[in-house]
């Protein structure tokens, strides 16, 4: 009778990877709604701000809104007003103000 018992109860166990198989669903859905999106848009981040240009309109982070006027490798100088110029690290400007935007300085 246990060996009928034995025999009955290890052929309906599923096998091993069936378990896993929640898991590994709930991980590939949040890659492809979490992780994946967020990366592209880092990425696309870089490369704009890897585009800035003397002249360009900018936001930082901090809300600032200026107009670039000289920038290298790493640094960014913005003219906030007639006379006032910050150097802001590349990495903190948020965005950058389409030409048809308002100025910041006008």
């Amino acid at each position: 009778m246990l060996d009928f018992l034995a025999a009955a109860a290890s052929a309906d166990a599923p096998p091993a990877w069936i378990n896993w198989l929640p898991i590994v669903g709930m991980i590939a859905i949040f890659w492809f709604l979490i992780i994946r999106p967020q990366m592209r848009q880092q990425k696309q981040h870089r490369e704009k701000i890897a585009g800035i240009k003397k002249g360009d309109q900018v936001v930082t982070a901090g809300g600032l809104v200026g107009k670039v006027t000289k920038v290298d490798e790493h640094y960014a100088e913005i003219e906030l007003a007639q006379g006032v110029r910050v150097k802001a690290v590349k990495n903190t400007i948020g965005d950058i103000v389409p030409p048809g935007g308002t100025a910041a300085n006008d």
